[in-house]
């Protein structure tokens, strides 16, 4: 399961719309290495000014590694983090996660090219 979700959470998404600042403290509560490495790496592009901030550390556990892949394979999961931080995320590999910042537009499409993607592959990573 991807998301420990509260019986009042549950209760909302089934009357209704779901208050993303809820759903964003869901995915916080329920993925915490995601958010703990996506946290970090917003932090680290605003304290540098960069256009984008890259994790290169592979995940300390598959634990670890399934929580990353899940928040970063659902699209309402990404969508709601790229809105509270401020930021696009895109993903290389099992770990190789970005935040840009909005408007490098360009340093982003470079990112997710099928060249870049190419690039990042290591034998390492072939059973990631």
């Amino acid at each position: 399961m991807s998301l420990t979700v509260s019986r009042d959470l549950l209760e909302q998404a089934q009357a209704g719309e779901v208050d993303d600042a809820a759903f964003v403290a869901c995915v916080r509560d329920s993925l915490p290495y995601a958010w703990a490495t996506i946290s970090a790496l917003v932090e680290q592009r605003e304290h540098s000014g960069a256009e984008f901030a890259d994790n290169h550390v592979p995940p300390p556990s598959e634990e670890a590694r399934g929580q990353l892949l899940r928040c970063l394979a659902s699209d309402s999961m990404r969508g709601a983090l790229e809105r509270h931080f401020g930021v696009r995320l895109a993903f290389q590999n099992c770990h190789r996660v970005a935040v840009f910042d909005p408007s490098a537009q360009k340093a982003l499409a470079e990112f997710v090219t099928p060249r870049s993607q190419i690039l990042n592959q290591k034998p390492e990573l072939v059973d990631c």
